[in-house]
């Protein structure tokens, strides 16, 4: 059994890939605002909330427990509206050695978008199971937002 993996999800919204790729790209910090499933932002280190250097402290709620981690912009693809984050610490590094989460806002024809949400882990042993609770979080917080981005 691989210690390394990837698992993706893709979710039709009805807000614009624009609309989401902002969201994600300049107002990060609302997020907590928009889902229920977000108990706790804030800014650990850093003055803007979306510079690369930037880290931010995350409580939130996977597979039923309250759960914490940091994290940080790797990079950010504005033309193909895509956003790597690292994932660490707290629950995080109890179970991987590396975890990124991947956004991406696709435009489709219908004037909605889809959003894909990926991620690359690398477990500390066999024992971990992949981390499908995260795919069903992120899911979830997708369709929370979406009403939310409608409204906007």
């Amino acid at each position: 059994m691989s210690l390394v993996g990837k698992i993706s999800t893709e979710i039709g919204v009805h807000a614009t890939a624009e609309k989401w790729f902002n969201l994600f790209a300049t107002q990060l910090h609302h997020v907590q605002n928009l889902t229920d499933r977000v108990h706790r932002t804030e800014l650990h280190r850093g003055d803007d909330w979306h510079h690369n250097e930037s880290i931010k402290n995350w409580t939130y709620i996977i597979d039923g427990k309250v759960t914490t981690c940091k994290e940080k912009v790797e990079s950010v693809d504005e033309q193909n509206k895509t956003i790597n984050y690292k994932l660490f610490d707290g629950d995080i590094d109890n179970q991987f050695k590396d975890f990124k989460l991947i956004f991406q806002a696709i435009d489709t024809d219908h004037g909605g978008a889809v959003i894909k949400w990926s991620i690359e882990y690398e477990k500390i042993g066999e024992e971990v199971d992949p981390p499908y609770g995260y795919i069903e979080y992120v899911h979830k917080c997708t369709k929370d937002i979406d009403g939310h981005l409608l409204k906007a």
